[in-house]
């Protein structure tokens, strides 16, 4: 009897080892995340969110400082959060089960378009949402479908990574996805408020009934129309390797089995979703309460706020790119833990010198950014390193899940940490807290040797 070593099970990139990728697919795969970053940046975070719910949606005639006016402007609030996490469980459920539907099947690529498309039509609908009380739920059940398009898109989209990279350059790739993502997201932000949103726009729109608000929606729309067909042209959908039809609800036994299968033969991966799960939201705390924490805590103005934003975004998306080169350099692993420690690191120093004025909050705040964007792409570009071969959907499937599973950290200890302190800024050192969390776990992860950077090109 032997006693050599088992072969290890081939991952996704195994298959793309001394490949050479036309540069027009890899541009154009990473091009759908400039394409859809609107639909977080514009709509999502700075514009339509906050039009739905402003006083635009108030009943007429309250007061500004009355009790009434208080209890409506905290429905909105409660009413928006509600049918978000709606959206987000809803993905969580059945994300990985979509995503393993697609694996073998040839039509990934089918499905990302068919996902993408909804979305457009998702942001233009968005155009019905008049100013008025009545349309309150229209516009958050938009919101919410969105978002449930974007994630589900996103997952055949990140699939198909080890597609259009090899394993000498996918944190490259990774990163050139997610640095257009930032900037191409940023860039259509400033465009707007400078054309039609500011005090003083170039262009200005009528503002009755929200028109104003429902024209930019309808033109985020337009930009990822005309910006993700580059990726359905020319990247290849991935070939058909599997025969077999299983039914959508008898999908989630196969997904049980899948994961089990996934713990026995592909440990360091299992253990990497859960450990990525945890300072990913963390991350995503960094974003949602950035604004907040320079309002609150460091006094900016809402003007202020939003050149911070626009700088925020593009040094998340420059840092984003440069670190692609380190992450097939020096491995993604390396990346992440060196963004993570150094998120901790600022993190904590915005804490301690919060008394400081406006000036820690620009140093620290960019800072942190810097952080931000190459630890989410050398986490995907990790991801796709460890990906068994013809499981891609379903692993990036599982982890738009455990991302979601995890969405309640961030918010739980920033809005804990604030209630027992008594005070803003101690929601800072939560969400650190949460990071370092993560980067413990990640520690704790084993890396296997198809993690390391490996020799191939793209022409």
């Amino acid at each position: 009897m032997s006693n050599a070593a088992p072969t290890p099970p081939p991952v996704a990139l195994d298959r793309q080892a001394g490949a050479r990728i036309p540069r027009k697919q890899v541009f154009s795969w990473a091009l759908w995340d400039w394409a859809t970053q609107p639909f977080n940046t514009v709509i999502t975070t700075f514009v339509f969110a906050v039009y739905l719910t402003s006083d635009t949606f108030f009943p007429p005639g309250l007061e500004e400082g009355t009790a009434e006016y208080t209890a409506v402007e905290t429905s909105l609030s409660a009413g928006l959060g509600a049918g978000v996490t709606a959206a987000g469980i809803l993905v969580a459920l059945v994300a990985p089960v979509l995503g393993r539907r697609t694996d073998g099947t040839g039509t990934r690529k089918l499905w990302l378009g068919v996902n993408t498309m909804l979305l457009v039509l998702t942001m233009a609908s968005m155009f019905f949402v008049v100013g008025d009380p009545s349309f309150f739920v229209l516009g958050v059940a938009l919101l919410a479908v969105g978002n449930i398009f974007s994630e589900i898109a996103a997952v055949n989209y990140n699939a198909l990574l080890t597609q259009v990279s090899t394993p000498a350059n996918v944190g490259r790739v990774s990163g050139l996805g997610w640095g257009l993502g930032y900037i191409g997201g940023i860039l259509l932000l400033l465009l707007l408020y400078v054309l039609f949103l500011s005090s003083s726009p170039v262009l200005p729109l009528p503002s009755e009934d929200g028109l104003s608000i429902r024209i930019v929606v309808v033109i985020c729309a337009v930009w990822t129309l005309l910006f993700s067909i580059p990726i359905l042209l020319f990247v290849p959908e991935p070939p058909k390797t599997r025969t077999e039809r299983i039914g959508f609800f008898r999908s989630y036994g196969v997904l049980v089995r899948d994961i089990r299968a996934l713990f026995r033969d592909f440990r360091p991966t299992f253990w990497f979703l859960i450990a990525s799960a945890v300072y990913r939201d963390g991350l995503a705390g960094v974003f949602a309460f950035g604004a907040i924490i320079a309002g609150g805590t460091f006094g900016f103005e809402f003007s202020e706020v939003l050149i911070f934003g626009i700088a925020a975004n593009l040094i998340a998306g420059l840092s984003t790119l440069a670190a692609g080169l380190l992450d097939d350099r020096l491995g993604a692993r390396w990346v992440i833990q060196f963004s993570l420690i150094g998120l901790v690191v600022v993190g904590l120093g915005v804490f301690l010198l919060h008394d400081g004025g406006a000036i820690v909050f620009w140093v620290g705040g960019l800072l942190l950014c810097c952080f931000v964007g190459p630890a989410q792409s050398a986490s995907r570009s990790f991801l796709a390193r460890v990906t068994p071969a013809g499981k891609e959907g379903e692993i990036f499937g599982l982890y738009a899940t455990t991302g979601r599973a995890a969405s309640f950290l961030a918010p739980a200890l920033w809005t804990g940490f604030i209630l027992f302190f008594g005070a803003q800024y101690w929601g800072i050192l939560g969400i650190v807290l949460v990071i370092a969390t993560g980067l413990g776990l990640l520690l704790l992860v084993r890396t296997p040797s198809t993690a390391t950077p490996r020799s191939g090109a793209v022409s």
